[in-house]
């Protein structure tokens, strides 16, 4: 079964490196989260924000075993609306911390994040916001 997945780090070709075929990927938004990064990333809930990214299919066994790495381990399933900038709506699955992303900084993946931003096209302020995470 195929269901809709959400999250900003979603390179094509890193997730097909990994076994991930996904749908084609589509911009969009979650109101009500905000990206935190520390040692890793995730969304976070924040009234009144809102947090950007791509939605795209995968099956549930890729998303399964793509979670199932020991460094993604940790990560969990949550439900989420996804705005798309087309003005649809998706409900898709994004995969967070149930602590949030822990203490210090990971600058390399801030800056990976970044690149995938701008590529998605995604808002100036929001490339600002990541940017200043990096450290850039």
């Amino acid at each position: 079964m195929e269901v809709f997945f959400y999250g900003l780090f979603m390179d094509e070709a890193l997730l097909a490196a990994k076994g991930v075929r996904p749908g084609a990927a589509a911009a969009g938004f979650v109101e009500g989260f905000a990206l935190s990064i520390g040692r890793r990333a995730t969304l976070v809930p924040a009234a009144g924000r809102r947090a950007y990214g791509a939605v795209m299919t995968v099956t549930e066994a890729e998303a399964a075993a793509l979670y199932a790495e020991d460094s993604l381990a940790d990560y969990r399933p949550e439900a989420v609306t996804v705005e798309t900038m087309d003005g649809g709506k998706v409900e898709a699955f994004c995969y967070n911390l149930p602590e949030g992303p822990g203490a210090g900084t990971n600058k390399d993946y801030a800056a990976a994040l970044l690149a995938a931003a701008t590529r998605l096209g995604l808002p100036q302020d929001y490339l600002d916001e990541i940017r200043r995470m990096a450290g850039c």
